[in-house]
């Protein structure tokens, strides 16, 4: 039985949802303490070492809130920690990359026609990177460079850009801006577990020995959480990149990518200005949408394969296996009946421009290599095509089904 897959659909469903629900916490309260931290005022007053007060009104109440810049003269009774969220964050996402990128990656991973590796080498690929590029950002960090923010900011956005181009010589379009993401996360929830948190803990232990904690502590770990409020839209995008074709599929996917980062710091330099001020530099949205049409530009440029290309091109061992099993020719006439209008490489629907999430079936091999999503949306689920498109009939989709479960039994 083949209905393992669905099982196993259900389960990256479950990881989903908890990485975006975690997710919203994390970037929620992170938007929400930069715009605090930024709207402090300084009043009459204040408690010893208060750095400034804030009224805020919502849900019917009225809250006052101040911030200590070291730490208050005593150890409060009660202290919320703002942790899990993040880890959770980066905890499910991680199980997620390797539920569809890792365990899926001769599907979603590896592209045959940018490099010719081994599943296995794609993963150490992918895993490696990630640690690599923790410990390089924190090494800058860490330098010289810590104490000017700029630089270090502008260092930070030419290492993003050699990765994306990295990425993109490697993996798929759409693995390759999805690991560009996780790269990104990974040093955002670092900063917190290795540096945030550690800084707080050493506070808080001052605090109950009855020392005076060193205002330096601070200061670093508000550098780190400056750069993750900076690549928190960036990362939202990439993470979704993979429904928009448009963002991965084509061949200056990289660079698309880089001025995303761009825009990233336009629209929050704006808000955190505003929150500072009460007036944003309107400046910013215009260099926002100019980098936006340069990205839409990009965009029209296809970076796949031909058809013809993809004729010729040998089929995978992945492929291979799909192709030989019982029922294929059957499915492939079928697949390409009712599917290739709109999964093209040059799709022939009235004003689609691109395949679905780009996706192709077209050829043998696009076929075979597609399996598990056949089965999954045209087999055992209704879900393909769209019924105001093309009708498949119950016959076709019971063939698929057979097809898959033929070769899986294998």
């Amino acid at each position: 039985m083949y209905d393992l897959a669905i099982v196993w659909d259900w389960i990256a469903f479950s990881v989903r949802w908890l990485h975006v629900v975690t997710a919203m916490a994390w970037i929620g309260a992170s938007f929400y303490f930069i715009a605090l931290d930024l709207g402090l005022r300084k009043a009459a007053n204040l408690p010893a070492g208060c750095h400034g007060e804030e009224w805020q009104v919502h849900g019917g109440g009225f809250y006052h809130i101040q911030k200590y810049l070291v730490a208050p003269e005593n150890m409060p009774e009660h202290l919320i920690w703002h942790k899990w969220q993040s880890y959770i964050t980066w905890l499910s996402g991680a199980a997620l990359l390797m539920i569809v990128y890792w365990v899926g990656g001769e599907l979603y991973l590896l592209d045959p026609t940018r490099a010719d590796l081994a599943l296995w080498q794609g993963i150490v690929i992918s895993g490696g990177s990630l640690a690599v590029g923790w410990l390089l950002y924190d090494a800058l960090c860490r330098s010289k460079l810590g104490d000017s923010p700029t630089p270090l900011m502008l260092l930070l956005f030419v290492i993003l850009v050699v990765m994306a181009w990295g990425y993109n010589q490697i993996f798929t379009g759409r693995a390759a801006l999805l690991h560009l993401g996780a790269f990104t996360a990974t040093i955002m929830t670092a900063n917190v577990f290795f540096i945030i948190m550690p800084n707080q803990r050493i506070v808080v232990k001052d605090l109950k020995q009855g020392r005076t904690p060193d205002a330096k502590y601070g200061k670093i770990a508000k550098l780190r959480s400056t750069h993750n409020n900076y690549l928190t839209l960036p990362v939202i995008f990439l993470m979704l990149s993979n429904h928009y074709p448009l963002s991965f599929g084509t061949e200056y996917a990289w660079i698309i990518a880089s001025l995303i980062f761009l825009t990233g710091v336009t629209i929050r330099h704006y808000f955190n200005t505003l929150h500072a001020t009460g007036a944003g530099p309107h400046w910013t949205w215009g260099v926002t949408v100019l980098l936006m049409l340069v990205i839409a530009w990009l965009s029209t440029v296809p970076g796949h394969e031909t058809w013809e290309e993809a004729e010729t091109r040998p089929l995978t061992s992945y492929e291979q296996r799909f192709a030989a099993a019982q029922g294929f020719a059957e499915v492939y006439d079928t697949v390409v009946g009712n599917c290739s209008m709109c999964h093209a490489r040059e799709p022939v629907w009235e004003n689609m421009q691109w395949a679905p999430k780009g996706v192709y079936l077209e050829t043998e091999a696009d076929v075979a290599r597609q399996a598990s999503q056949i089965y999954l949306q045209a087999g055992v689920s209704h879900a393909m095509p769209p019924p105001n498109a093309i009708r498949m009939e119950p016959e076709a989709r019971a063939a698929i089904v057979a097809w898959v479960r033929d070769a899986r039994a294998d």
